[in-house]
């Protein structure tokens, strides 16, 4: 049960970022690095990345690609991570954190976000 759970909430989670990335692109915008190229296009892709992620967890028989997206997603997510940690957590007026909060969002959330999508690839 509680693995159901977890896999919904998996579910609603990158559901809920990838429609996010077209919904307010300004925010995702802010934290990709300078030097990569296209910005609005990794953004869209991104989240077109998630949507299809979160798609791929829905069904048993695709559920192990879904997790194995949502590893690599976040994998390819760091650069942004760590160009928020040497901005000190502020990006723009609405992306503003604390300089710890953009730490933990590199150390331990993504550990634990690949710990969560890996859990769900049986």
């Amino acid at each position: 049960m509680i693995k159901k759970i977890s896999l919904l909430l998996l579910i609603i989670l990158y559901c809920g970022a990838g429609i996010n990335h077209f919904w307010h692109p300004a925010g995702y915008l802010s934290i990709i690095p300078p030097y990569l190229p296209y910005p609005a296009f990794i953004n869209y892709a991104a989240g077109v990345a998630e949507l299809t992620a979160a798609l791929l967890l829905l069904f048993k028989t695709t559920r192990k690609y879904g997790s194995y997206l949502v590893v690599a997603m976040l994998i390819a997510f760091i650069p942004a991570h760590i160009y928020m940690i040497q901005k000190g957590g502020c990006m723009s007026e609405q992306i503003c954190i604390p300089a710890w909060g953009a730490w933990l969002r590199l150390i331990p959330l993504q550990f634990i976000l690949i710990m969560w999508a890996w859990w769900h690839r049986k």
